[in-house]
């Protein structure tokens, strides 16, 4: 009796950790779509609220840096083959985000090179490095 018992209460347990997996896969797709759109509509100041409040203050855009995106439209943004495990609680993935100059109308693209942490204690994605550099050149 206590080995039935005993499997069945391994049985719950991991039921929950997978429901628990479950949930934060879900949370990492709705996180990454909403980011995702966010950039391509080119609202790179909402986009700062995907930002990891810890690592804020050190890669939030500055003034001179919001300036410079509204130099550029998103024509394109293709996270390939989206996120991959870097970690228990963190994912990256590679995004190529094609740019047009506003003023000139010339595209190009760009490597994004994001990497998301899960924080378990607000069940929240947070991106932690940082905005697009669109100053980059190839």
């Amino acid at each position: 009796m206590r080995r039935v018992l005993s499997i069945l209460a391994l049985a719950a347990l991991l039921l929950v950790a997978g429901c628990a997996t479950q949930s934060r896969t879900e949370t990492l797709n709705t996180t990454l779509t909403a980011y995702a759109s966010t950039v391509r509509w080119g609202d790179f100041q909402s986009a700062t609220i995907f930002l990891d409040p810890k690592t804020r203050a050190d890669k939030m855009p500055t003034a001179l840096d919001l300036a410079r995106y509204k130099l550029v439209q998103v024509s394109g943004y293709d996270a390939g083959n989206g996120p991959v495990p870097d970690g228990e609680n963190q994912v990256r993935q590679i995004v190529h985000i094609n740019l047009i100059n506003v003023s000139t109308q010339s595209e190009r693209s760009i490597i994004d090179r994001q990497t998301w942490r899960y924080d378990e204690t607000t069940k929240h994605w947070w991106l932690t490095s940082g905005l697009p550099d669109i100053t980059q050149q190839q």
